[in-house]
C-alpha cells in the first residue's frame, strides 16, 4: 500500500484519490481525469447552417462560399426565386382577367395568357422574352398597327385571336453589312454639302420639281397635322423619273411595296436603314421624301409631293420608334 504525508500523518493513497473523487463538482464531470481516454475525434453538435463552414466540412477547397444549388435552396426557402420580381406585376391578383391567343413571328406560333388591363408595351416586353426579338423593335399587328399605350382590352383582343409580331432580332441587326470606309467618306461629303440648303432647294431635286410642277390627282396636304396611314394604297406622288408612285404597307408581310406603272417593288422593311423628308418651299403642305434602301445615302429612294400629315406615319409604319442610324 502507498503511503503519503499530510499534516505530519499518514494516509493511504487510495483513500485520498476515492475521497477526492467523490467530492468532485458535477459542472466538472465532463472534465477528462485520471485514467479517462480523450478521444480527439469525437464528434461534437452541430447546428451551423453557414455555406463555408459546410464546404470546410466537405473538404472542399475556398472559392464560391455557397454553389447555385444551396443559394436556390435558401431562396425556396424564403419563398422566393430568381427572375420572379419580371412578371410580379402580371400575377399580383388572381382575379385579374386574362386573355388567352396566338402570337405569331415569323411562322411560329406561340400560346399567351396575358391580363387584358395591360398595355401593349407591356405585351412587347413578354413577347421579348418568347421570341428574341427586342421590345423597341417589335410592331405588333392586330386589326392594324397597335400602339405601345392601349391595353388589350382597348384592343378587343378576344380569346384564340392571333397577333402577328413584325420585327428583327439583334442578330439580324448585326448580320447587316456595314458600309465600306469609302462610301461613308463619299457620304459625308455629300451630306456637307447637301447640309447647307434644304432639299426643295438642292439642285438634283429642284430640277424634278421644276420639270413635272405639281401632280394633279395628289391627296390634299394639310399642315402641321397628323394622320393615321390610310387604308387603301397612297398615290398620286411621282418619283426623281417622273413616274407616278404608289406606296403599300404589308404590314403582315413586314414589308413595303413601291409600284409604279411598270413594276413593284417589294421591299423587307428591316432592309429600309432611314427615311428622311422636308416640306417643299412654298408648299409646306407636301413633303420631299427619301427612303433609305441600302447602308448609305447614295441608295435613297427620292418621292417627291407626298402629303405632311402622313409624313409620321409613313416612319412610324417603316422603321417603328427606333432608327439604326
Amino acid at each position: 500500500m502507498l503511503l503519503f504525508c499530510s499534516d505530519k500523518q499518514l494516509y493511504p493513497l487510495s483513500t485520498t484519490m476515492a475521497s477526492n473523487s467523490g467530492n468532485r463538482s458535477t459542472d466538472d464531470s465532463n472534465l477528462p481525469y485520471e485514467g479517462k481516454t480523450v478521444d480527439e475525434n469525437e464528434e461534437k453538435p452541430h447546428t451551423s447552417t453557414d455555406c463555408q463552414e459546410e464546404n470546410e466540412r466537405e473538404g472542399l477547397d475556398s472559392g464560391p462560399v455557397c454553389t447555385e444549388l444551396q443559394i436556390q435552396s435558401i431562396l425556396a426557402a424564403a419563398g422566393q426565386g430568381i427572375g420572379d420580381d419580371e412578371d410580379e406585376d402580371l400575377n399580383k391578383s388572381s382575379d385579374v382577367e386574362k386573355v388567352d391567343f396566338c402570337v405569331i413571328f415569323k411562322k411560329e406560333k406561340h400560346e399567351v395568357s396575358f391580363p387584358v388591363n395591360q398595355t401593349v408595351a407591356k405585351l412587347k416586353t413578354h413577347i421579348e422574352k418568347l421570341t428574341g426579338v427586342p421590345a423597341t423593335l417589335q410592331k405588333i399587328m392586330y386589326k392594324g398597327l397597335a400602339r405601345d399605350d392601349v391595353t388589350l382590352q382597348d384592343l378587343k383582343v378576344v380569346s384564340g385571336a392571333k397577333l402577328m409580331v413584325v420585327g428583327s432580332t439583334l442578330n439580324d441587326v448585326l448580320s447587316v453589312s456595314a458600309p465600306s470606309p469609302k462610301e461613308l467618306q463619299a457620304e459625308e461629303k455629300a451630306s456637307a454639302k447637301a447640309a447647307k440648303e434644304p432639299f426643295s432647294e438642292q439642285k438634283q431635286h429642284k430640277k424634278v420639281l421644276d420639270k413635272y410642277g405639281k401632280p394633279d390627282d395628289v391627296p390634299v396636304g394639310i399642315k402641321s397635322h397628323n394622320d393615321s396611314l390610310p387604308q387603301v394604297p397612297l398615290s398620286g406622288m411621282y418619283n426623281k423619273a417622273g413616274g407616278k408612285v404608289r406606296l403599300t404597307f404589308k404590314m403582315e408581310a413586314d414589308q413595303l411595296w413601291l409600284g409604279t406603272k411598270e413594276r413593284t417593288d417589294k421591299i423587307p422593311m428591316q432592309s429600309i436603314k432611314a427615311v428622311v423628308s422636308e416640306p417643299i418651299k412654298d408648299h409646306e403642305e407636301y413633303h420631299i421624301m427619301g427612303i433609305q434602301l441600302g447602308p448609305t445615302e447614295a441608295s435613297r429612294y427620292w418621292i417627291y409631293w407626298v402629303p405632311a400629315q402622313y409624313v409620321e406615319a409613313i416612319k412610324e409604319a417603316i422603321l417603328g420608334k427606333w432608327q439604326f442610324f
